[in-house]
């Protein structure tokens, strides 16, 4: 695989998904051909939750990376029961970052939100290793997370990542037409929750935005 959180990279929504369910849902977009996975539930309780990500990893088996949205200790769990998860996903609200890298291990993917010139000046001074890509948006607004701060654009988003110290993966409001223009702008990679989630087709979607990514 390559790295984590390169191409098109879809975050879970279980609302978005609906009856169909975040683990068919899943796999669709595996099949589809995206490679990074972020499993993202807010309400879930931490069992809930556990179940969901293993759910997950046994779905995408060797074909993704499987990475937890806040819940380090979720994340220790299923690999501590054997699944294939790969890393976790923090903000800036969450624990501080470098203490996360020391819990999870040097080898765990390690991302981080980042919106700001104080968050990428912030990521500059990191040691080495302590981030390997950083989730910078929201690109445009979204419904998906309504305390997002100010839309950034795709000229926002190119500033960002010109200045930053680290590959950028962009989220937050994303379609597939924004998909070219974004990797032009520098993105490492482009996450998605809607564009897949709240597909009648999720394959098809998955497909469709990783062509716009390889244009």
């Amino acid at each position: 695989m390559t790295a984590a959180g390169s191409g098109i990279y879809l975050v879970t929504d279980a609302g978005q998904c609906g009856r169909r369910g975040v683990v068919a849902t899943v796999g669709a977009a595996i099949d589809g051909g995206v490679r990074t996975i972020q499993v993202r539930n807010k309400s879930a309780g931490g069992r809930e939750l556990f179940d969901e990500v293993t759910a997950v990893a046994d779905a995408a088996g060797d074909r993704a990376f499987v990475l937890v949205d806040d819940r380090v200790d979720v994340y220790l769990a299923a690999r501590a029961a054997g699944a294939a998860v790969h890393g976790v996903h923090v903000g800036q609200d969450d624990l501080p970052v470098e203490l996360v890298r020391e819990i999870v291990g040097p080898q765990a993917v390690v991302g981080l939100t980042a919106n700001s010139d104080a968050h990428a000046a912030a990521a500059l001074r990191m040691p080495p290793g302590t981030v390997d890509y950083l989730g910078v948006g929201a690109i445009r607004a979204t419904s998906t997370k309504p305390d997002h701060p100010t839309p950034l654009g795709v000229a926002g988003f190119a500033r960002f990542a010109a200045t930053a110290s680290l590959p950028c993966v962009a989220i937050g409001g994303i379609g597939r037409a924004d998909v070219p223009a974004l990797k032009q702008a520098g993105a490492a990679g482009v996450a998605v929750v809607s564009a897949i989630c709240a597909s009648t087709d999720p394959e098809r979607a998955a497909r469709d935005l990783v062509t716009g990514w390889a244009s």
